[in-house]
Order: C-alpha cells, then sequence, then structure tokens
C-alpha cells in the first residue's frame, strides 16, 4: 500500500535482467475501496499507475520461472494476493508451474512482523502448483549482516516498512532482492536447457 514491495520488486526485476532474464511486473488486483486510501497510499498507487494488473487465467502460461512479492498481513500474504492464487486452479489443474522455479519476497512493519511465515506460507501455495521453490542461500551475505536491523533470510528478501511504512528499503535489503532476482533466473535457466 506504501510502496514498499514495489520498490523491492524493481530490484528483484533489474537482478533478473542481470542475469540474462527478461521480468515482466505485474500488479495484482486492489480489494480495498479507493475512499479508504489515505494520502500515502494514493501517492504509492500513483507510482505504480503504469503497472498493468495480472490476468490470474493467463499470465502464468509460458513463464519459465516467476517470483512472487506481498506485503504482510498477520504472518500471511495479504488479501490481494490470496485472491490472485485463488483464481488460478485453472492453472493447478493443467500443471501450468510444474517444475518452474519459484520465490517470494516481502514487507512488514515490524522487525519480527511475520516476514518469514509470509514467505513460507506463499511458498505453501506455489508448491500446491508444483513449483521449484528457491530461497536466499547465505551465501548471500547481506542478511547476516549486524550493522543494521534488515530484513532477509534463507526463505527470501524482504524489508522493514516501519509500523507507519516510514522506512523504505535499505541498501542491503535492496542488495538482496536483486540477489534473488538473479538465482532465480540462474536456476531456471539451467532448467530449461
Amino acid at each position: 500500500m506504501y510502496g514498499h514491495i514495489f520498490s523491492i520488486g524493481k530490484k528483484v526485476a533489474e537482478g533478473v535482467r542481470e542475469a540474462g532474464g527478461e521480468p515482466i511486473v505485474k500488479q495484482v488486483a486492489e480489494l480495498l475501496p479507493e475512499e479508504s486510501w489515505n494520502d500515502e497510499i494514493r501517492k504509492a498507487k500513483e507510482t505504480m499507475k503504469e503497472i498493468s494488473v495480472a490476468d490470474p487465467r493467463t499470465d502464468l502460461k509460458g513463464i519459465n520461472g516467476l517470483i512472487v512479492g506481498t506485503p504482510t498481513r498477520f504472518g500471511d500474504m495479504a488479501a490481494q494476493m490470496r485472491n490472485f492464487w485463488d483464481q488460478t486452479s485453472g492453472d493447478w489443474m493443467t500443471g501450468t508451474l510444474i517444475g518452474k522455479p519459484a520465490a517470494v519476497f516481502t514487507s512488514t512493519g515490524t522487525q519480527h512482523g511475520g516476514q518469514e511465515t509470509t514467505i513460507i506460507s506463499t511458498m505453501i501455495t506455489l508448491l500446491h502448483h508444483g513449483c521449484i521453490l528457491v530461497g536466499l542461500p547465505y551465501s548471500f551475505k547481506e542478511q547476516m549482516t549486524m550493522e543494521e536491523i534488515t530484513g532477509g533470510s534463507p526463505y527470501g528478501a524482504s524489508t522493514i516498512a516501519g509500523p507507519m511504512g516510514e522506512r523504505m528499503p535499505s541498501k542491503n535489503e535492496f542488495q538482496m532482492a536483486k540477489d534473488l532476482g538473479k538465482h532465480l533466473t540462474t536456476i531456471a535457466r539451467k532448467l530449461i536447457q
């Protein structure tokens, strides 16, 4: 709602490009009524207005990998993302994503706000689709820093937004997002050879 997932997603896409992939950035349909948006949400939505809304009936076909970004809502994916996945039973039935690498990134309001549970619970949906899960191994050392409070874990990239969304991703968190994009793309390239 405040642009954290979008800003991390741009770094993920940058990593995909650097690894020789072609990122397709989409957003899921908004469920929150516009009359309930505050000024910060309106500002963030304005920055994302050029990003097309993903179609759950067509957009999973013909891809070589998938990186899902979702805000955390009580330790789980946001309702908007759940709504998208709840409409993908056609792809589930035909096995569209079987054998495709998939990763997850997230944002939480606080340091212990459910980053890992959101990533893992999102991975459950991806496993049901037959995806090969890709995390962020400890070889990506940014997640082990003691220099700052930071997101990131072996499960995926993340950022801490602050209770009111006031903190934007740090340089360290952006690097982990870029690393995740590169790592997944490297695996996807190996799988399609």
